[in-house]
């Protein structure tokens, strides 16, 4: 037995740390304490010896990494930095946390629009410098949900050593498959990829027929894909299976990587140039995993009307035929607001009783709670 005094000298300790020792020192205390159940003194003790030990693998190997280091980062970073993603992610972190811890059972899913282009541009970059070979639109996806995950799962790992919590996250690496005959395969509009002088496009076309380049308002040429409608996830059993063991899991990034089957290949998937719309892929997403609530979260607190206007309205909530109404009149943003709108008048109609949510990222867990944010319902 240790007397209390010597348990730990909290003068070698930094803040952080201090605080966790000092919780332990409570928990342990509680152990000693005889006029506690002896069943209850055996869980204390339990409790001790598992912080104890995360104590040393995390807060004490985490301090030895930032003593290595010779220059501390700087907090002035640039929008797409890696850096700043990680910094947004552990952001999203604090709030996704706060909304299992009411309770809910989540997947998450995100947008990945930037970070394909930014890949496309390095492979393109080093095409040009080195001739390395290109990678094409679906393998670009596949990067992205692989590093944005990653991103996702230490994030939430962080936040979960804060919050003493023993859940577990996983990133599925995901296909959705689309109908080969969508129109939108004939009629292709989505821009991707780094600006092009006419002549490079129209060599790149001439090298690869099945490419679209098109003006894109006097700034240059560039790439267009079709942009069709999801019709499944292809690892719908796995995400499942995941959520059955409580697994927090991160699905369907940037709307899913686009497949189609491929009957002179035995009916096997291939991937398809194409960009499926995030808030749509979420949308099939949350209809598969037969969740209540579609949660789209965004910078603002409210889907408006008249936005940006003397006359603005907020709007919290509203059925799915108003906000269809809204939508038809051009309320909303095209490459913004609307798609989640859409989104969301989808989800509250496959089912009764199903629930869209849209508001702040910032006020997870209030909007859950019915504190902000607007609901679209059925």
């Amino acid at each position: 037995r240790i007397a209390k005094a010597e348990r730990h000298d909290f003068s070698y300790t930094q803040n952080r740390e201090l605080s966790w020792l000092r919780f332990d020192d409570r928990v342990l205390a509680e152990a000693f304490d005889e006029t506690v159940p002896l069943f209850e003194r055996l869980k204390f003790v339990a409790i001790f010896e598992s912080n104890l030990d995360e104590f040393f693998m995390v807060r004490i190997g985490g301090l030895s990494d930032l003593a290595t280091l010779k220059h501390q980062p700087r907090d002035n970073k640039s929008d797409l930095t890696p850096a700043e993603q990680i910094e947004r992610v552990n952001h999203a972190a604090h709030a996704l946390l706060g909304l299992i811890e009411q309770g809910n059972e989540i997947i998450i899913t995100h947008g990945n629009g930037p970070q394909v282009g930014m890949i496309q541009n390095a492979f393109a970059a080093a095409h040009d410098a080195i001739g390395t070979p290109s990678m094409d639109l679906p393998e670009c996806g596949a990067m992205s949900q692989g590093y944005i995950g990653y991103h996702l799962q230490q994030g939430i790992g962080r936040e979960m050593h804060r919050r003493y919590k023993r859940w577990h996250a996983a990133t599925v690496v995901t296909q959705i498959e689309c109908d080969p005959d969508d129109p939108a395969f004939k009629n292709p509009t989505k821009p991707i990829g780094p600006f092009y002088t006419e002549e490079q496009a129209k060599e790149i076309m001439a090298e690869n027929p099945d490419m679209t380049f098109v003006e894109d308002s006097g700034r240059g040429w560039r790439r267009v894909v079709a942009s069709p409608d999801p019709k499944k996830i292809v690892e719908a059993d796995s995400i499942l299976n995941l959520l059955d063991n409580e697994f927090i899991v991160i699905a369907c990034g940037g709307g899913g990587i686009p497949v189609v089957r491929d009957y002179n290949d035995k009916g096997c998937y291939k991937g398809v140039a194409a960009v499926i719309d995030k808030d749509m892929g979420g949308e099939l997403l949350a209809e598969d995993c037969d969740a209540d609530v579609l949660f789209l979260l965004t910078a603002v607190d409210h889907v408006a009307i008249n936005f940006g206007k003397p006359d603005q309205r907020d709007l919290e909530e509203i059925s799915a035929d108003e906000a269809e109404r809204y939508a038809d009149e051009g309320q909303f943003g095209k490459g913004s607001m609307e798609p989640k709108v859409r989104a969301a008048i989808k989800f509250a109609r496959s089912r009764k009783g199903r629930v869209c949510i849209i508001g702040a990222l910032e006020k997870a867990a209030e909007t859950m709670a019915g504190l902000s944010g607007t609901r679209i319902y059925a």
